[in-house]
């Protein structure tokens, strides 16, 4: 058996036990496996242990890896995670099938533009980035301007809004860790029950948050999509701009 099926059963273990202990279904807790400056060889490798949904951070390095495994196209689901700047938007809108980084509409709407060039893709799934440690170094809106964000993304063609995605400041603090997730958590569901019966929040299901160190407490905290690199790849060898 392979490291990297290996560290797959591992990580589903992590993920079922927590649900578990906070009293919810594993299978309502997506695997996201983040694949960033690894080959697609690993991909492969993962995607024959059974995982199917790629996180990636790079535009170039991702469309890359989609076009090589071409082949395995109708099995894999490709998540873009980082963030993205207008000239990229295009290749993104190509290639991939969520975006989980939108932090100011004017990404939103080249997407939703650029999508339709390619309908046999069918509509982009996107979330929008919560800055919620309101850190400076990263990208992201605030927890007070999360709706008003949403509220035009929701209005977009082409584009489905699916909820909210954040990277809390990271923290060895359990409860440091629980605070920043349930912050993001209430925002969520204040969004999702004021706009329960509104166009285009139809499919306002995903909260995108918890990577390796952290798991559980964003399960604990209501995570539907952690997001896991290190624990399934390994450690990472280099660093891509």
């Amino acid at each position: 058996m392979s490291q990297i099926t290996t560290n797959l059963m591992l990580v589903r273990q992590r993920l079922e036990l927590a649900a578990l202990a906070a009293n919810r279904e594993p299978e309502d807790i997506q695997l996201l496996a983040v694949s960033k400056t690894f080959p697609a060889r690993a991909i492969e490798e993962a995607m024959h242990a059974g995982q199917s949904a790629f996180g990636e951070n790079y535009v170039q390095e991702g469309v890359e890896k989609i076009q090589e495994l071409a082949k395995l196209r109708p099995w894999l689901e490709w998540h873009f995670i980082g963030p993205l700047q207008s000239n990229k938007t295009r290749e993104v809108a190509e290639h991939f099938d969520w975006v989980h980084s939108i932090d100011r509409l004017k990404i939103a709407e080249r997407l939703s533009t650029q999508r339709a060039e390619f309908p046999d893709l069918g509509d982009l799934q996107v979330c929008i980035q919560l800055n919620v440690s309101a850190e400076e170094s990263k990208s992201g809106v605030s927890l007070n301007e999360a709706e008003l964000l949403c509220d035009s993304v929701a209005k977009l063609p082409n584009i489905i809004l699916r909820g909210l995605m954040a990277i809390p400041e990271p923290s060895s603090d359990i409860a440091q860790q629980r605070a920043a997730f349930a912050a993001v958590r209430e925002c969520f569901l204040g969004i999702k029950v004021k706009h329960s019966n509104d166009i285009g929040y139809e499919f306002f299901d995903t909260l995108s948050m918890g990577m390796s160190d952290d798991l559980e407490s964003a399960i604990a905290e209501g995570s539907t999509m952690v997001r896991i690199g290190s624990a399934i790849f390994g450690k990472r060898n280099k660093i891509k701009t």
